[in-house]
């Protein structure tokens, strides 16, 4: 039977693939979970539209994605710490990767979707002694 998946099926398939598979697998599996439809011209068609909605859906928040992306180029972080010797730092400003140790600016990439990503400047400077 052949069958248009309309979720991705580990060893079988991705969304909108036309795959054979066994009727009883069809019946027992793929269907009550709502993870294809027979491949039929009717459901082709619903599917592609399904597609195209969704890729304007995708393309609306990836413009989002880009606006919030040129509002955070513009901004620059500033962190007090206190700092001894050499400009090291008492503990650590910690990122994702590695921790920052020294005052200084830091370019530090953030992620915004998952094709967007934007440097935030980040300035660690000593804090002043009273």
């Amino acid at each position: 039977m052949e069958v248009l998946l309309k979720k991705e099926v580990k060893h079988l398939g991705k969304s909108g693939d036309v795959v054979k598979v066994k009727d009883g697998y069809w019946r027992n599996y793929l269907s009550p979970q709502g993870l294809a439809v027979p491949a039929t011209d009717k459901n082709l068609k619903i599917l592609q539209h399904e597609k195209i909605i969704e890729e304007k859906k995708n393309d609306k928040i990836k413009e989002a994605a880009m606006e919030i992306a040129e509002k955070l180029k513009k901004i620059s972080c500033t962190i007090v710490r206190h700092a001894g010797e050499e400009d090291k730092l008492f503990g650590s400003v910690t990122a994702m990767d590695e921790p920052i140790k020294k005052l200084g600016i830091y370019h530090i990439p953030v992620k915004v979707h998952q094709e967007i990503t934007v440097e935030v400047n980040i300035w660690v400077v000593k804090e002043k002694e009273e």
